[in-house]
């Protein structure tokens, strides 16, 4: 979390709270503070897909409350009503009149316009993976391989068991943003940066190990070295969410359904 913004947030609602403010402001205060809090609030970004989602809800949230009672209805009309209604407040009217449209236009015109630039250094898209990691507590050789591989021609039964298993963790936690058919194309794709990995395509996971997956999956995008930014990737780390095995049962399934074969060990140390 970003302190900062956190207690800039809760010093507003303290000030409206000290000052009795209006419900009408408080409704307002709610709709940008939480607004502020999931754009700025969080060190890992949240998509702005995601972030529109919430504010639609919350936005419905606001507009059930401040409405569920007659009370809270003229609550909300009277400080309008004076706005628009009273001399005094006719400059006031006017601006809002004449600045929200122009704010709404201001937003498309910003949206449509935004440049293309290059990263601010040279970057890789798969940097180099260390020699291990930790992951709940055990210690992971990124050099070793996954281990239910070797199940696909020892037990094949108990390895579609792992490949089933690890379809549900794909779509109970991934394919919002790689997609139902892992093309990368997710409800979520169109605000991240960078778009999430296309696996169906046969240039990406066939070119890398299981355990580079790993690394990748379980340390996410707050687990990239220097050389992997500056992508401010909004991959989670996963493995404060799943177990280590299904991890590496999703990783099954991705192979197991795209139809490809992990790059091999052999091959990797020949390159």
């Amino acid at each position: 979390m970003n302190i900062l913004v956190v207690l800039a947030v809760v010093a507003v609602f303290g000030l409206l709270r000290f000052r009795r403010a209006n419900l009408l402001l408080w409704a307002g205060a709610w709709w940008v503070g939480i607004y502020v809090l999931l754009r700025f609030g969080f060190t890992a970004p949240i998509p702005a897909s995601v972030v529109s989602l919430y504010m639609g809800i919350i936005s419905i949230g606001i507009l059930a409350y401040v409405s569920s009672s007659q009370e809270r209805r003229e609550d909300i009309s009277r400080p309008l009503i004076r706005l628009m209604t009273e001399k005094r407040y006719t400059a006031l009217l006017a601006a809002a009149v004449v600045s929200i449209p122009a704010l709404a236009a201001a937003n498309v015109y910003v949206q449509m316009n935004v440049p293309l630039q290059p990263p601010l250094f040279s970057r890789t898209v798969h940097p180099a993976s260390p020699p291990e990691i930790t992951v709940h507590d055990k210690k992971i050789d990124l050099d070793g391989e996954n281990p239910f591989r070797h199940l696909e021609t020892s037990n094949p039964a108990e390895f579609r068991t792992h490949a089933e298993n690890g379809r549900r963790v794909f779509y109970q936690n991934c394919v919002f943003c790689h997609g139902d058919n892992l093309s990368g194309n997710g409800m979520f794709v169109h605000g991240l940066d960078p778009i999430p990995t296309n696996f169906a395509d046969p240039g990406t996971i066939p070119m890398l190990r299981e355990t580079f997956l790993f690394w990748r999956i379980s340390k996410g995008g707050p687990g990239l070295p220097e050389e992997g930014g500056p992508w401010a990737s909004a991959m989670p780390a996963w493995e404060k969410l799943l177990k280590e095995e299904e991890i590496w049962d999703a990783i099954l399934f991705l192979y197991d359904y795209t139809g490809t074969r992990p790059r091999a060990k052999e091959e990797a140390a020949k390159k």
